[in-house]
């Protein structure tokens, strides 16, 4: 990105804010035609109940890249893993306040209620005891601006596999993430005008790894340390937490493979040092697609060496890869730009991201991903 000028910077960074942040469109529905209705995340399939834990981590040794007088670089991780049973207290999908955040941002404080947002059934349980075992570790890493929440049904359904999960907040980079004592820091990093992707790319990069140290430390975290396998490591992201996801990968060879989800890759030479190890990327066709050259996927694939993938999903939009386009059709605010159901474009996210790490971080073969199928004919294989 160098020799763009602030004003170049700023506008891409608006852009992200602006589609990572969207509850899909309204058309033409009026807000006193939205129903209150109890919303829903989509039932795991794997077999194994889910807990969940919330952590607030703070690393000592970094300065926070927005707002440097902080003590130390704040972050906020749901960690889901499978449980020993699926009794207890359900967990939350988010605060009311988180909510209230997103859909005053958007102006649909009178549309959807908070409370209805906040109280969406995640399938998870709050503080269950975790069931023994040793499990792979899986991070995740949401949209510029966007909460971890809105990878919450992912989160779920690779836990209910028989991993454990962890959905990182990074702090100052959302509208709505609440933190002990009931601060909600605001999105800095979307007002800065000297900063450009890369930045936030390289300081998500450091987050994770600093999750993955907390994690694996006995001292630390305790029972959850003691899950974890430290030689069966992935990440994957939405949109910029995607680019996020490769740049971990280069920086930390812990992490054995990785997933972007509809995102650029923002880095100069993305791809470089990651050697071997596997990478995907699937997302919208119309933007990710091979014959858009506007994007840096092409040339990020091509210094991948090891098991790669390039999918994209007809009539997908940004948001396809995440919980937001499934909860608005229960509101009957189904976007009218993605042709993709959200439904669909859930089933796609769950059964190809659950193959990738099924096949690569617990050794179960995965013939959804040789290629394409009649069961999935909106997948596209690019460059095999």
């Amino acid at each position: 990105m160098t020799g763009r000028s602030r004003t170049s910077r700023r506008t891409v960074l608006t852009a992200l804010l602006a589609g990572a942040v969207s509850v899909p469109l309204l058309g033409a529905a009026p807000a006193s035609s939205v129903p209150a209705t109890a919303l829903e995340l989509p039932r795991p399939t794997g077999h194994r109940p889910v807990g969940r834990r919330t952590l607030h981590l703070v690393d000592r040794r970094r300065s926070d890249p927005w707002v440097p007088a902080a003590r130390g670089r704040e972050l906020m991780v749901s960690v889901f893993y499978p449980a020993r049973s699926s009794g207890g207290r359900p967990a939350a999908y988010m605060t009311e306040r988180e909510a209230q955040r997103l859909l005053e941002l958007k102006g649909l404080a009178g549309v959807v209620p908070a409370a209805t947002v906040a109280g969406t059934l995640t399938h998870a349980r709050a503080d269950a005891p975790p069931a023994p075992g040793r499990l792979p570790l899986v991070l995740l890493s949401p949209g510029f601006s966007v909460p971890r929440t809105t990878l919450t049904a992912l989160a779920v359904e690779l836990a209910a596999r028989g991993h454990l999960v962890a959905a990182v907040d990074h702090a100052y980079e959302s509208v709505g993430t609440e933190f002990p004592g009931g601060r909600l820091p605001p999105c800095v990093a979307c007002d800065r005008v000297d900063v450009d992707e890369a930045t936030v790319v390289r300081g998500r990069a450091a987050d994770l790894s600093f999750v993955i140290d907390e994690l694996t430390d006995r001292r630390s975290t305790g029972a959850l340390a003691r899950l974890i396998d430290p030689g069966r490591i992935g990440v994957a992201g939405h949109s910029i937490g995607g680019a996020a996801a490769l740049a971990t990968m280069a920086a930390d060879r812990r992490v054995r493979a990785g997933v972007n989800l509809d995102g650029g890759f923002f880095v100069p030479d993305a791809g470089h040092g990651i050697g071997g190890r596997p990478f995907m990327m699937i997302g919208a066709e119309a933007v990710h697609g091979p014959g858009n050259t506007a994007n840096d996927w092409a040339e990020t694939y091509d210094r991948l060496h090891g098991w790669k993938r390039w999918l994209t999903v007809s009539g997908a939009g940004h948001f396809s890869f995440t919980d937001i386009p499934w909860l608005a059709e229960q509101l009957g605010l189904p976007d009218p730009q993605v042709p993709l159901s959200g439904e669909r474009g859930w089933c796609i996210t769950r059964d190809y991201v659950g193959a990738f790490f099924d096949l690569h971080l617990r050794g179960i073969s995965q013939p959804l991903l040789h290629g394409p199928t009649s069961s999935h004919p909106e997948v596209g294989f690019h460059r095999p």
